[in-house]
């Protein structure tokens, strides 16, 4: 009979090293596992051994601090497109050097300096555009005026009518 679409997968079958095996240097563990052991052991013994000189243990930890992971302890590139980030201390700032605007930030202040300039004379009334806004202000309220009186005198000639057909 067929076993269908999934197979039995060997997982659950692990085997253990017996002491004798161990013992006997036959284990089925892999070489490399043996190989991170030794090395585990050397620098425990290391570290045993080195705990009486400081200087020792601190040019360790330098050593631990400049490995890189993969291949960047291995290979040295020099990229040339790499910018590498320049630090200024305190005492070669220029606090006298001005930064030169870019083109663009400069023709944008031009704009907003010409546009507060321009600004200032619409208030003042000196601009072409200020005069003709004050001339219909103007008519506007020669307008409102006219319309205003005339109210008041169709309001007057009701008031007299009225007043005369009471009589």
């Amino acid at each position: 009979m067929g076993r269908g679409k999934y197979k039995n997968k060997p997982t659950g079958k692990r085997q253990f090293s017996t002491p004798e095996d161990i013992l006997a240097g036959t284990s089925t563990r892999p070489r490399t596992f043996r190989q991170h052991e030794a090395e585990h052991e050397e620098e425990e013994s290391r570290e045993e051994s080195d705990e009486g000189s400081e200087e020792e243990s601190g040019e360790e930890s330098e050593e631990s601090l400049e490995k890189r992971k993969g291949t960047q302890g291995i290979i040295e590139i020099e990229n040339p497109n790499l910018v590498k980030p320049k630090s200024l201390k305190a005492r070669d700032v220029d606090l006298g050097k001005t930064t030169e605007l870019s083109r663009r930030e400069r023709e944008e202040l031009e704009k907003q300096k010409a546009h507060e300039r321009y600004m200032r004379l619409q208030e003042q009334g000196k601009t072409e555009q200020a005069r003709k806004d004050l001339e219909r202000l103007s008519l506007i309220r020669e307008q409102r005026a006219e319309a205003a009186r005339k109210r008041e005198e169709e309001k007057a000639a009701k008031e007299q009518k009225k007043a005369e057909a009471r009589k």
